[in-house]
This record gives C-alpha cells, structure tokens and sequence, in this order.
C-alpha cells in the first residue's frame, strides 16, 4: 500500500506535479456532502478557475468516503472510508498527456502487463460527439483497437449528462482479475473479471441551462485511481481483504475473537473496514463527535454496526477490543496523515464513549423486548381463562421488530434469535418491507448528500463563505479567545458553523456577536488574501482551518484588523458586499461542539 501511493506521488512529481496534502474529511466549499467522496472535492475553486498556490499541476492522495450502500459493505471489494490517488491539470496539459503517463506508469512503474488491460471512452451523442481523440491516443500507446470500448454518458462521462456547469468525457481504465484464465483477445465491459482501477476525467465543456455544450476557457484533467482495489491487483486477488492493507487489522480481529477468516468473512470484513473509517473520521481536525445528524450520525453508526458484529464474532465488547485495532491502523496511516497519530487519544476516547451507550442501549432493548413477549403472555392467559382451546398466534410483527432495530440497534439476527429461544417467530417478510422502506428514505437523503460534482461557487456562497471568517472572529473575541472553526456548510441560502465550546450561548453573547460582524460589515473593508508558505502564516497570525491542507503554499484571508485565516476561498471582495449578519439558531452539535445557523439579508 505504502509503495503503491510513494510510487505513484513519486511518478507525477517527476512529471512537474507538486505533492499537496490529503484535505479534511469534511469538505470546505461543498454543501452537498457531508464527506469528501473523490480527490477532486476539495480542488473544485481552482477547476473552477481559481489560481492554486503550488501552481497548475497537482497530485495527492485524499482521504474519502462514499457511504451510499452502506448496509452492504461486507463483500470483497467496497469500502467506506478509502484512499484516491489523482492527478489534476488546473489549465496546462490535457488528454494526451495524462493518457500517456496513466499508461507509462501501468506499464512501466507497476509493470502491469499491457495483455491484460482495456480501456473505455465516450461514444458520443446528439449533444457532443465521441471522444475519437482518446480512443487514437489509447491506440498510439500500442493498445489494440479490440482493447477499446466506446461507451455510453452514463458510463464515461463526468458528473452527468443532466448537471450543468463543467464537465466532459471520460476515460476509463480496465484489468483483467482472473488469474486462472488469460485475458480475452476482445474488451467485453461487461464481464465482471475486468476490474476498473482508473479514471481519467477531461473536463472539456461547459453545460449552460440552454441545455448547449460550449468548451471551457480552462480545461482540466482530474483522475482517480483507488488505493485498495489496484493493491488487490498487484497482489493477484480478487479480495481486498487479503492484501497488505487489511491484513493486519483481520490478524487483530482473528486474535480477539478466536475464529478464523475464512468462514467468517462478512462479519470481519465490516470490522474491518468500520473501525478504519471510525480512526478516519474521529481523527480528524473536524472535530466530528457522535451524534444523531450529518457527520456525526455516520460515526455513531458506525461504531455501533461495529460493536453489534463483534458481538457475532464473540468478541468482548466490555473490553477495550478497540484498542490494538486502532493502534494498527494509526500506524498504516500516521505517515500520511500526521493528525491520526496526534489524536490517536481521542480517537480510543470517542469509541469507548460510544460503545458504552450502545451496550447500554442494547440492555434497554432486551427490556423492550421482554416487555412485548409479556404482552403476548398476558393475552394468553386471558384467553385461555375465557376459552380454554384458544391459541395465540406466538409471532412478533416486522413492526415490533423493526422498532427494536430502529430505537435500539437490535439486528434482526437477534430478534429472531431470542425470539426463538422463547417459541416465538418474526414476521420476517414484513419486516423486510419496512427495512426496505426505510433504506430508499436513507440512501434518498445519502444522495443529495454524497453527490459530488462541482459545488455551488455562486456569489451569495462567496459572501456567506466570508462571513464565516468574521462569525469565527467575533466568537474569539466575545465568547473564547480558543475557539476554531470544527466543521462548516454552506448552501446559498445559509451557513452553518460548527465550534468548540463547552456551554450554550447566552443571548447577551448571541447579540454581542452578531453586532460585531454587522459593525465589521458596515465598515466595508477589503477582504484581501496573499500566499505564503504554512510557517509564514502562523507567524504571521494566521487561523488554519482543519490543519494544513494546501501543501506548502498556502492562502491567507484577511479582513485587516479583524480576521486573518488559511483558506481556500471562495470569498467576497469586500464586506460590504455582506449587507446584513443575522443569527437564526444556536445549539448543540455535538459533546463540546456547538452549532450556529446564520443568514446574510
């Protein structure tokens, strides 16, 4: 895994790219996600035109979460919390280049067989035609025209054909899995042995609400190519589970249950990938707690899937299970990320809090449980004394069982478990209709959420993005001269900043606040920004938001007098531009973390 990621940064560095560091878990300029699901998440104001700092090529590896079909994870190959390497052309070279190097570092620095790989590109429509240029580029590396498939919008091409604002073909990259058989002469994109690992995005066109394609000023190249699925193809498996990354965590989870891998496949494997994306999450500089919405809601449920198959694994969960799990995978990761080791702390605290009020939660809901089949006792009885024949249905409804699943976390493993224990059944088909029920209403709000695509960058945004930075100023100065900002979601209509602080705003704080950005607003002065590397911008008083994400040239804001802040933009121009601060809601996120809802009028 390390090699892999040192190779490739390694690869595009020597290509003229700079190395920039992987961004927070949380996105700063998206308000459409509650996490950053690709690479491209947190570059979106310099594809959009914005200058960035190192220049206009770029290559990281960012940490993401896609979260959509979360109750599946188990199988071979998904992951919620995975790692993107990319490459971006902000405006500099375009297809042909990035499709030579996607080749020459395949085939040359990971010395992937060109046999067995086949690519895809756009076959055009009646908006724009197929991506011909590709397709020539492909063959000019020496792939066989048999290797190449032309495809659909809904397969290649980037976000959709319904979205506007940027967008373009896109190039898709293929393996062939199976071991046990060569790879076949013709690409069938349909057979599952051939295993996307690369997708190279050429942002050529811009979708106006006219419905026409025009080419865009600026073009870019954005690629994405997952860490855990090209390990599993350099190590010859078809299970990512079996490769150098999740092997030690499924060693810890072998040793701490007794079992073996094999046979217990599922249940280790949502350990596994669970406890990776817990460390991820509760490590970061977002200051992300539990708690029963957006970021936080993830994270409870995460840690209480995990405790709820330890248990199927026998495991101790009264013990602290966690702790060498969590040591296992700080360590994979505390050379990419150095706040995973710096909060490796709180990450064991967060956990152990939580897995606490679950065990707790769950001893409510075996009273819950016990007062439902005392029900069916009571009824029993009474019929009998009024008809001795009388027989009671002895079966708890997909109602009874869905609430202890909702309410209490009860799998409905266990329901039907304990139930059975006491000769009783569950209605197992009603109970999957409303699971069913409730996963459309989730994964319908997992899609506004976890949509990706190019954020909002309008210029409501850009004002609401300032007025942050001023919220964040005048809550040092009027509540705590230690308060940063912990997470922060911006949609056209309002912004929400989430803080450090350990009690509820008083009105007088509230009003203090809000007067004192309006005071800063009616001054109309200058929002300013220069570049300068990370040291010069903590000496020179500089607030970075979520650690150093920028690499070693960063942006620096500055309201002069009043607010001074790494960031990524975008921004108004001068705080005029603001017109009028309002409060609208203040409460809590989450443990230590309060929550402010504001609007500009």
């Amino acid at each position: 895994m390390q090699n892999l990621k040192e190779k490739y940064l390694k690869f595009f560095e020597s290509k003229g790219h700079r190395i920039i560091k992987s961004a927070s878990v949380v996105p700063e300029n998206d308000p459409t996600c509650l996490f950053n699901t690709a690479g491209m998440q947190p570059l979106v104001p310099y594809l959009l035109g914005e200058k960035h700092p190192l220049g206009k090529r770029l290559c990281d590896v960012q940490k993401c979460f896609r979260l959509t079909d979360f109750d599946g994870i188990g199988d071979k190959t998904h992951h919620t919390f995975f790692e993107m390497l990319g490459n971006w052309s902000l405006g500099d070279y375009f297809k042909k280049e990035s499709i030579s190097w996607s080749f020459e570092f395949l085939t040359e620095v990971l010395k992937l067989p060109k046999e067995k790989l086949a690519f895809t590109v756009f076959e055009g429509n009646e908006y724009v035609p197929a991506d011909q240029e590709s397709f020539e580029l492909w063959k000019a590396c020496g792939v066989s025209e048999d290797r190449i498939a032309y495809l659909p919008a809904e397969d290649n091409w980037w976000p959709s054909m319904e979205q506007f604002g940027p967008c373009g073909a896109d190039t898709e990259i293929f393996y062939w899995s199976d071991a046990s058989s060569p790879a076949p002469k013709v690409f069938d994109p349909k057979d599952s042995r051939w295993v996307e690992i690369w997708n190279n995005v050429f942002m050529q066109f811009n979708h106006l609400p006219s419905g026409e394609f025009v080419e865009l000023k600026q073009k870019n190249v954005d690629t994405g190519m997952g860490v855990e699925r090209t390990t599993a193809v350099l190590a010859g498996t078809d299970d990512n589970y079996k490769t150098e990354i999740w092997l030690p965590i499924i060693k810890d989870i072998e040793r701490l249950s007794g079992k073996s891998y094999e046979g217990h496949e599922r249940e280790m494997r949502i350990v596994a990938d669970h406890m990776r994306a817990v460390v991820m999450i509760a490590s970061d500089d977002a200051g992300i707690r539990p708690s029963n919405t957006d970021q936080g809601y993830i994270l409870r449920r995460l840690i209480r899937r995990i405790v709820r198959f330890a248990k199927k694994l026998d495991i101790d969960v009264a013990s602290a299970f966690e702790e060498p799990i969590i040591d296992t995978i700080v360590s994979q990761f505390k050379d990419y990320y150095e706040e995973v080791e710096r909060n490796k702390g709180v990450v064991k605290e967060v956990f152990a809090e939580e897995k606490n009020k679950f065990n707790k939660s769950l001893e409510n809901g075996l009273k819950e449980f016990e007062k439902v089949l005392a029900g069916f006792d009571r009824k029993e009885e009474f019929l009998r004394r009024t008809d001795p024949n009388a027989k009671v249905e002895r079966k708890i409804t997909g109602k009874t069982a869905f609430n202890l699943y909702e309410t209490f976390g009860f799998p409905i493993e266990m329901t039907e478990e304990l139930a059975k224990e006491r000769g009783y059944e569950v209605d197992l088909t009603d109970f999957a209709e409303r699971f069913k029920h409730h996963q459309e209403l989730s994964k319908q709000g997992s899609d506004q959420k976890f949509k990706g695509g190019l954020a909002d960058s309008s210029e409501q945004s850009a004002r609401l993005h300032t007025a942050t930075h001023l919220l964040g100023a005048a809550l040092r100065k009027f509540v705590n001269e230690d308060i940063r900002q912990k997470g922060s979601n911006i949609t056209p209509e309002r912004l929400r900043f989430d803080f450090n602080c350990d009690h509820k705003l008083s009105g007088e704080e509230l009003k203090a606040v809000e007067d004192y950005v309006n005071e800063i607003i009616t001054k109309n002065l200058p929002v300013t920004y220069s570049e300068m590397t990370v040291d010069e911008a903590k000496k020179a008083g500089a607030i970075g938001v979520f650690g150093d994400r920028y690499g070693e040239l960063v942006k620096v804001y500055e309201v002069k007098g009043y607010s001074k802040e790494i960031c990524g933009g975008p921004h108004a121009k001068t705080t005029g531009e603001l017109h009028h601060f309002k409060i609208v809601k203040e409460e809590s996120s989450s443990s230590g973390i309060r929550r402010i809802k504001a609007i500009l009028d």
